[in-house]
């Protein structure tokens, strides 16, 4: 015989029924927390893509700026590289076959003697006149010399302060105007040298002997305009007529006075020597001197190239092929070390590690012994190198410095 259980009773149907109830309820209010998660994800997700369009819409002159940022620093690099070069009297011509086999036939044309560096023609023969170079320079030269400082001058009741006075020099487009005249062309040697000492960062040379301690320069700057010679006097404005008409020797005289002539033009019309009261004058080299401003302008600086261990790895590198040539060191510093009474000028190539006594030794060894004692100084900022072991990158003598020899009154 069968029987069944009893059915469930009314309390247990609404239990079972509020238990459901209870998950249900449960169930949806999880949903709800994770679709309100994935409505914020959603959120910053279309927030991000606004923002990534928006970068991508700025990227063109972003892009612009990191080309035109990137084409600054390549110039710098090959400003540099082309001053590398011109220091040992070369100059980039390219990678090409043409302009390679061009380089071949200037190399077999030269001397053995102008394989080598030689500071006082090097730098002449490719010479380019680099204005914002000179002004930089000057403006650093005249510090050196003192621009706005003044001394005292003695006065037959005592003394007064009084400032140097500049020099007055213009920059034209095709050559310079110093003192008061007359104009120097770029093409003139004389000139050429003068400013390649303002773009190496010295004085000129040619002023040696009239400012031994440098003199400030007062520049104008008129790299745009080209000089045009003025005559002293008025074009006349009708036909010349001559004597016995000689109208073509007169014609001829007048297109003559209105030919601009250039300084060594002007001196070949002078004579070449007068006597006076019983001497010979030498009329063009004096003329010559009154016009440049120095008495020293035929006297070439003497300038040495001393040897030193980083001179000759320089030199061996460049009899390498450009396969097998390493890249060039980057701590070399150029040293220009004048003598104690100026007349000899020596040039050191140095590391950045190397010390003041490894230049003491460079120096002795080339000026051999029985010299006096000496000082290493500098003009500006005004200091004695008298530490031996201190090295030229912590005496800040990089990458270009200019010193002085000056004998010890008391040897130490």
């Amino acid at each position: 015989m069968i029987t069944t259980g009893a059915p469930p009773s009314d309390f247990e149907l609404m239990s079972s029924m509020v238990k459901r109830l209870t998950l249900l309820e449960a169930k949806v209010k999880t949903q709800a927390m994770e679709i309100e998660h994935k409505g914020k994800t959603i959120a910053v997700l279309e927030e991000t893509l606004k923002h990534q369009k928006s970068k991508e819409s700025k990227s063109g002159s972003s892009d612009e700026d990191d080309v035109f940022r990137k084409c600054q620093r390549l110039q710098a690099q090959v400003l540099e590289m082309e001053r590398f070069l011109s220091d040992y009297g070369m100059i980039w011509v390219g990678d090409t076959e043409n302009q390679h086999n061009a380089c071949e036939k200037q190399v077999q044309s030269q001397s053995l003697e102008q394989d080598h560096w030689q500071p006082d023609t090097s730098v002449l023969g490719n010479f380019f006149m680099n204005f914002d170079l000179v002004l930089q320079n000057i403006k650093e030269l005249n510090i050196l010399a003192g621009e706005g400082e003044s001394f005292v001058s003695a006065t037959p009741r005592g003394g007064r302060f009084v400032q140097r006075d500049p020099i007055q020099l213009k920059l034209y487009k095709n050559g310079i105007l110093m003192f008061n005249g007359p104009f120097r062309s770029y093409k003139e040697l004389c000139t050429q040298q003068c400013m390649q000492d303002l773009m190496d960062g010295y004085f000129p040379s040619e002023l040696k002997g009239r400012f031994p301690d440098g003199v400030p320069f007062a520049v104008y700057d008129n790299r745009d305009e080209v000089f045009q010679e003025r005559q002293p006097w008025a074009e006349f404005p009708g036909k010349g007529q001559a004597v016995q008409a000689e109208t073509t020797k007169t014609e001829l005289s007048l297109n003559n006075l209105n030919r601009k002539l250039t300084m060594d033009q002007f001196l070949n019309k002078l004579p070449k020597v007068v006597v006076k009261a019983g001497r010979v004058i030498d009329i063009r080299d004096s003329v010559k001197a009154s016009l440049q401003g120095s008495s020293d302008h035929l006297k070439n600086p003497k300038v040495t190239l001393i040897e030193t261990p980083l001179l000759q790895t320089m030199r061996e590198r460049l009899d390498l092929h450009d396969s097998d040539r390493p890249p060039s060191a980057c701590d070399v510093t150029t040293l220009r070390v004048k003598s104690e009474d100026g007349e000899q000028t020596y040039i050191l190539k140095m590391r950045f590690s190397e010390t003041i006594r490894h230049l003491r030794q460079y120096l002795d060894k080339h000026r051999g012994e029985g010299m006096p004692a000496y000082d290493i100084i500098s003009v500006f900022p005004q200091r004695c190198y008298g530490e031996d072991h201190h090295t030229l990158l912590s005496c800040h003598l990089t990458p270009n410095a200019a010193l002085l020899l000056r004998t010890q009154l008391h040897s130490h």
